[in-house]
């Protein structure tokens, strides 16, 4: 008689092994890789979230990691003459950027930024940094908005924020003059706000700039294991933190997990972008094949050896950078500051 009782296997098991810096990127990229690990090939792991209730905690970890952010962006802030000022917009922190020369054709324009950091960090100054960049970057006024984050205000409150923002500035910027870009956890941000905009009745704006999404809060997809410590900036699960933000609320609500949205009903034009060696790979592929499906208008840019968030500067994020402008000017219909 044959025991079935025996389980079968439903993976793969993979035996301690070394991963080598891919060769197919520039040597710029490898460089950039390489900050990230020890002498021994072990990664520099990155500081645990303190406890939820853990104030001073908090506090500390937040401005440990606004410094780090900080000093990575100081060369891209070193030859930026957009000013920036903060203002309040439906009592919610916004950083407004302005570009030093604003073109005639772009006045009208606005561009929402809505910032990453695990929907636990990245407020503050790196906020306020990303308004003066897009505004360069772009030639047009950037409103960044500096959403309330868990542990004091969970799910919803971030939501509700980009919210209000984007609803009051359809005030005084049409929606087709208007696009809505974020990174990471500021990637989910905007896809929910186009969710819950849509669902309210509100237009949507002329498109949207998702770089490496955080679009599954569930973290369903296949790269969650297969680029699991491969990834050198996100080494692995987010769990505690989508956990500490979904405050008890189910993980797969499109609106905590976008991907899992009706796109049928309307979704803008989407750029969507990861590496081949991000985390979050497989939330833009998944994203992109459920945009497909509905018609949404999509572009999928994937990048060899590429870890979240980029190469801090090498070749290749010039290269991300260059098909950004492209599509938001594209959308904008008119030529991009340089």
């Amino acid at each position: 008689m044959t025991d079935t009782s025996i389980d079968k296997p439903t993976g793969i098991r993979i035996e301690a092994r070394f991963v080598p810096f891919p060769r197919s990127v520039s040597a710029e990229a490898r460089a950039a890789l390489a900050k990230f690990v020890k002498p021994d090939g072990t990664l520099r792991y990155l500081v645990p979230n303190p406890a939820p209730d853990d104030k001073a905690g908090w506090a500390a970890a937040r401005a440990e990691t606004e410094k780090t952010i900080m000093q990575r962006m100081v060369d891209q802030l070193a030859h930026v003459t957009a000013g920036v000022e903060t203002v309040k917009i439906a009592g919610v922190t916004v950083h407004v950027g302005t570009p030093a020369t604003l073109p005639a054709d772009a006045g009208k324009r606005a561009y929402i930024d809505i910032h990453g950091g695990a929907l636990v960090y990245g407020n503050g100054m790196p906020c306020r940094a990303g308004a003066q960049l897009a505004a360069q970057r772009h030639g047009v006024t950037v409103y960044a908005i500096d959403y309330r984050m868990p542990p004091d205000h969970p799910y919803p409150a971030a939501l509700d924020d980009c919210l209000a923002v984007y609803q009051a500035l359809l005030e005084h910027h049409a929606a087709a003059d208007v696009i809505v870009g974020g990174a990471s956890a500021g990637g989910n941000l905007t896809a929910a706000l186009m969710l819950r905009a849509r669902d309210e009745g509100l237009p949507l704006p002329a498109a949207l700039v998702l770089m490496t999404p955080e679009l599954d809060l569930t973290e369903s997809g296949d790269s969650f294991q297969v680029n699991r410590m491969v990834d050198v900036v996100l080494q692995g699960s987010l769990a505690d933190s989508n956990a500490l933000y979904a405050a008890g609320c189910d993980l797969a609500d499109p609106y905590l997990s976008p991907l899992f949205g009706d796109f049928t009903r309307g979704f803008p034009p989407t750029f969507l972008q990861a590496g081949t060696r991000d985390l979050f790979l497989s939330n833009a592929v998944r994203m992109h094949r459920a945009l497909r499906k509905a018609d949404v208008p999509v572009e999928l840019h994937i990048f060899e050896g590429m870890p979240h968030g980029g190469f801090l500067g090498a070749p290749e994020d010039a290269e991300l950078a260059a098909e950004v402008d492209r599509f938001v000017a594209a959308h904008w219909g008119y030529k991009t500051a340089s």
